[in-house]
């Protein structure tokens, strides 16, 4: 009886096959930038503090903010990016006791400053955006969330990586501060897909970018 051998596959249908897997996971990740901004549009006072996000409201018409439901949403994410400044004030809410906001999911610091590194999840990178988001963590991840600053958040609508925009707006004017996306060179197109206002006063925006 003639034995029958398996088609190994041609090197050509290797890289076709690994190409198309990363095209998928492409298209199945998503990029979602997310800060908590005043109702003038800062997420930041000059100087880089965040005080005024302790404020709150009472509406008695909003949603309650169920622990549970956050804890098993945070879940769905599966690594942050952020810039330099946005973790130093990371790093400064833990020195005050008040704990480390990304639990041991993947962090990446965009940053070419010699930052202390205080835990493994943690990394940085100083090369380019595009390539890092398009080349290294899309295929990696399928839910990528951009925490924050003002100028990462524009450079990532600028080069198109965005999918999604979720705003969280509380209920004060701080009148100067850091822009949610600083210098923006155009118009962006969104769809708004859903909102929800919270008794504390907050209300969330969650936006689709148009293509």
């Amino acid at each position: 009886m003639a034995q029958r051998f398996a088609r190994r596959p041609s090197f050509h249908g290797v890289a076709s096959l690994t190409l198309a897997r990363l095209e998928m996971s492409h298209t199945d990740s998503r990029v979602t930038i997310h800060m908590a901004a005043s109702v003038d549009g800062f997420i930041a006072r000059k100087d880089g503090s965040v005080d005024w996000l302790e404020t709150s409201d009472e509406f008695a018409a909003g949603d309650t903010m169920d622990p549970e439901y956050v804890a098993a949403f945070l879940e769905t994410i599966d690594c942050y990016v952020m810039g330099s400044r946005t973790y130093e004030t990371a790093l400064g809410f833990e020195a005050k006791g008040l704990g480390w906001s990304y639990g041991d999911k993947p962090t990446f610091v965009l940053t070419h400053r010699d930052l202390p590194r205080t835990r493994d999840s943690v990394s940085f990178h100083a090369g380019e955006l595009a390539p890092f988001v398009n080349e290294q963590l899309r295929p990696r991840f399928r839910s990528i969330w951009f925490v924050g600053g003002g100028v990462l958040s524009a450079e990532c609508v600028r080069r198109g990586l965005a999918d999604d925009l979720r705003y969280s707006i509380l209920p004060i004017l701080i009148g100067d501060g850091i822009s949610f996306f600083e210098k923006l060179d155009r118009d962006v197109a969104l769809h708004l897909a859903e909102v929800k206002a919270y008794k504390s006063g907050m209300v969330s925006l969650h936006y689709e970018v148009k293509r």
